[in-house]
This record gives C-alpha cells, sequence and structure tokens, in this order.
C-alpha cells in the first residue's frame, strides 16, 4: 500500500462537477479581475464567521504583510510572535520593517501566552498568534494581554479555517486574522488565494486600497499599494468549497478520532487538544524520539510523512541578520528534530486509515 500525506485529486474529486461547471461560468463572463466572485466569496466567508469585513488577497504571506502596513506596523516596531510558527508569518512582519519577538510554544503547539509578559518593550505594537496545525490558540488570555498593554491582535489562521476558542471561530478575536487558501489547506483553492478579516470598516477599506495599488477610483492613488488582488476564479472556486467546508471539517475530525483512539504505540506522542479549543486537523502531527528513523520506517512501509517545519524561522538563513543562535529556544528546536505529519486529509479510505493505524502501532 501507497498513502500519501496528502493528495489533492481526492481533496477535490467531491466537487469536480461544481468546479468544471463553475470555470466554464466564469470564463464565459468575460469578467477575471475584482468582480462578483469576490465579492460573494468576501460576503459569505464573512458571513460564515462572523465578521463585518472580509478582504480578498492573493495568497496568505500578502494578508500578513498588507495587514501589518494597513495598522501601521513599520520601521521601529515589534511584534511578537511564536517561534515555531511557518516562515510566511515572520515574512508578512520583517517586509514592513519590523521586528519579530519570538517566544516558544506550549504543549499544543500554539504560543505560549505565559511568556508574553516577559518579551514586551516600549516598542511592542502587535501579537501574532498563529493557530497552528489547525487548533485555536488560548485566546482568551491573549486578548485580555493585548488590551491591556494597548497592542493589536493579529491572527494567522492560515491553517485554522473554522477551528474554535471558546465558540468563537480563529481569526474573530483580534484586530485582524489571516487566511491563506493554498490548495493544501481545509479550505484550499485550485492555486494561490488568501484573504483578511476585520471588524474595523476603515482597515477594511485600507485594504481593499492596498491590494489593488492605493486606488479607491481607477488612476487614483491615494496609497503607495500592491498588486494583491484574489482572482475571480479562485474566488469563484473558494464558494462551491465553503458551501462544503462544515463537511470537510467534519471528515477530517472523524480521521483524526481515530487516530486519537487507536494509535496507542507509546513511543509515538499524540497531539493534545486544548479544552476550550478545537481543532480542524489541517495536520495530524506526533512526536517521537528519533524522527528520521521513524520517517523511514514509515516510507519503507508505503506512508508518506512531512516535518512542518524542520528549520524554525529563527535559524533560517533569512534571518541570521537577527543575530539568534542554536539553543536560543530550544522547545522549537527540539520540536523540530521530533515532530512529523503523517496522512490525512480529505478522500483517505478506510482502509488506509487502518493501515496507518497498524503500522505506527508497530513501530518499535
Amino acid at each position: 500500500m501507497n498513502i500519501p500525506v496528502n493528495d489533492l485529486h481526492r481533496v477535490n474529486l467531491p466537487f469536480q462537477t461544481e468546479l468544471e461547471k463553475k470555470a466554464l461560468e466564469v470564463i464565459r463572463s468575460g469578467w477575471f479581475v475584482l468582480g462578483k466572485e469576490v465579492e460573494l466569496f468576501e460576503q459569505e466567508f464573512a458571513t460564515k464567521l462572523g465578521v463585518p469585513y472580509c478582504v480578498g488577497i492573493d495568497n496568505g504571506l500578502n494578508a500578513i504583510k498588507l495587514g501589518c502596513q494597513a495598522l501601521g506596523i513599520g520601521v521601529g516596531d515589534e511584534v511578537i510572535m511564536q517561534a515555531n510558527t511557518y516562515i510566511a508569518t515572520v515574512l508578512g512582519v520583517t517586509w514592513n520593517g519590523a521586528t519579530p519577538i519570538f517566544v516558544e510554544p506550549n504543549e499544543f503547539y500554539n504560543i505560549n501566552v505565559n511568556l508574553l509578559k516577559s518579551k514586551i518593550t516600549t516598542k511592542t505594537k502587535a501579537v501574532l498568534v498563529t493557530h497552528l496545525y489547525g487548533q485555536t490558540s488560548e485566546m482568551d488570555s491573549i486578548v485580555d494581554f493585548c488590551n491591556e498593554n494597548n497592542l493589536f491582535l493579529l491572527e494567522d489562521c492560515a491553517q485554522s479555517h473554522f477551528s474554535e476558542f471558546d465558540e468563537r471561530y480563529s481569526g474573530t478575536f483580534g484586530d485582524l486574522g489571516f487566511f491563506s487558501f493554498y490548495p493544501t489547506k481545509n479550505l484550499g483553492a485550485l492555486g494561490d488565494a488568501g484573504c483578511v478579516v476585520t471588524k474595523n470598516e476603515h482597515t477594511a477599506m485600507m485594504l481593499k486600497m492596498l491590494r489593488n495599488y492605493g486606488s479607491k477610483v481607477r488612476y487614483q492613488n491615494l496609497v503607495a499599494g500592491h498588486n494583491a488582488r484574489l482572482d475571480e476564479l479562485q474566488a469563484a472556486f473558494l464558494r462551491i468549497k465553503l458551501s462544503h467546508m462544515d463537511a470537510i471539517n467534519h471528515e477530517r475530525n472523524a480521521i483524526a478520532d481515530r487516530y486519537n483512539t487507536e494509535i496507542t504505540n507509546p513511543k509515538i506522542i499524540k497531539p493534545r487538544v486544548e479544552k476550550k479549543a478545537t481543532h480542524v486537523w489541517h495536520l495530524y502531527v506526533v512526536q517521537v524520539e528519533e524522527q528520521e528513523r521513524f520517517r523511514t520506517y514509515l516510507k519503507a512501509n508505503g506512508i508518506q510523512s512531512d516535518v512542518h517545519y524542520p528549520t524554525p524561522p529563527h535559524l533560517s538563513e533569512a534571518y541570521r541578520h537577527l543575530g539568534y543562535h542554536v539553543g536560543d529556544f530550544p522547545i522549537t528546536e527540539k520540536l523540530s528534530h521530533s515532530i512529523v505529519s503523517i496522512p490525512i486529509f480529505n478522500g483517505m479510505q478506510e482502509e488506509e486509515i487502518d493501515y496507518v493505524i497498524k503500522v505506527m502501532n508497530e513501530y518499535e
């Protein structure tokens, strides 16, 4: 048996007829940039999340980049974020000239709220949380911290589409919520796509200008903007998949429930879910003592795996200038050498789930 860590053909197969019909509709419309599909997706996504405004952006990185610019976060400002996030989270901040200030994660892989106070300075402008792997962070404490210190609260929701904390969706707690709709995401486009959600009308209007050359009216450029528009075709595809979102997440939860219950090997540490949080299982990440030996074992048994992420941003060549060294964030660094993402995707068959569980339990 050969089981991929993800299979985008199978993920999208249930919607193939709808997607093909919609593609033809958009092609025949003759309108391909900032048309009705983008506008309708923005409305529908905002409504489902329960926020007033959604602004479609061309990808998740630019969602963070433009979001920080819209709030005036830039040179001389510091943004506190977790060290074990993907580098895109950091890039969105540093492209604006701001400085990332890293903290370690907690046992749920999300930001450790107990460490925030030790990182705040007079330069701190925001806290940027990443709801990693699909579980919403401990938002009540983070909201309180940001309110007490007059900081912007930003949420990287690239992996947490419609996960909750205390019955509120990720992305709805802070000043801005950033989403990626990269094809592998639970709500995935058929190419790059993203958005920013906000409760603030002025910020939403600023984001719409920033994504479109800084223009509200054609040829009238009010700010120095970007070309970062959500594509009309991708918005159309996202509208279809959004209508199936509950079923998509339900299916992934069913797979994760089996893993949680039936993987019993003491050598494998399974992910935990915080009491007031929910998980949408964008990734199912386990920990093992010998990462490479475990991955080699899985591969020999026909099971693909991945590591999210093998190099923490603070140790990447791109951020060498920040002056961090091995040992500065030992929890993050240990995780990078022990975490393994195992197969979980929509369309995964019961016999494949059975086999993954069997192989995991036979690992010695």
